[in-house]
């Protein structure tokens, strides 16, 4: 480890440890609002839960490295490239929370909710919901982490959308050890955070459930 090139380049570590987790969120919150359109279409019209699992699981098994590659010809070196596989990664495991999270509303619960004479929207966002967050915070800790695991691949282009695996990919090409570490071991460190994080929010949302969110 050099730790001389480590204190020399501190400045480039924060902004790249910014840009890193300004990527991941932005991909986390676009799959968020997209798989919750999507989850709650396959709970309203049952025939569409099939091909939505189906199509976000095609989309999850995809390497990485090919769809950034497949993607450059398409949108180029652009923010494009580096968050639609992002986003598109984070599908099959939102969906498949937020699904089984609203399907795990008892069924009392919701009759209750009719007969006081809820709307179907206001139901979703005043029942539904909220029972189903258990879930939600868990399909979003796992989002989380391995979108903060997949963008140090988005280092292969190069320094505009490299995050932390800028560094990763240079030190490989250097064949130096401590810029590759410069680049792995923040991103570990970020991933593991954050979990943490959303595990405390995940607390203080839904007290009832407490032991199911932290597992």
């Amino acid at each position: 480890m050099d730790t001389s090139w480590i204190l020399a380049h501190l400045d480039e570590l924060g902004l790249r440890t910014i840009q890193h987790l300004g990527l991941a969120f932005l991909a986390v919150g676009s799959g968020f609002v997209l798989s919750m359109g999507l989850s709650v279409l396959a709970v309203r019209v049952r025939p569409a839960l099939a091909p939505i699992i189906a199509l976000s699981g095609i989309l999850y098994t995809i390497p990485s490295l090919a769809l950034f590659a497949a993607l450059v010809p398409v949108t180029g070196l652009s923010i494009l490239t580096a968050e639609v596989p992002l986003v598109l990664y984070t599908l099959l495991i939102f969906v498949r929370n937020i699904v089984a999270g609203l399907d795990g509303v008892p069924g009392d619960v919701l009759e209750a909710a009719d007969a006081m004479g809820y709307s179907r929207r206001t139901r979703l966002l005043s029942v539904e919901l909220p029972l189903a967050l258990p879930l939600i915070v868990a399909g979003l800790r796992l989002a989380s982490v391995s979108t903060i695991g997949l963008v140090t691949i988005s280092g292969i282009l190069g320094d505009r959308f490299g995050g932390l695996g800028f560094f990763i990919f240079e030190g490989y090409r250097h064949a130096f050890p401590t810029e590759i570490l410069a680049g792995a071991v923040p991103s570990a460190v970020l991933a593991l955070s954050v979990d943490r994080l959303l595990v405390g929010a995940g607390a203080r949302l839904t007290p009832w459930s407490v032991g199911s969110v932290a597992r």
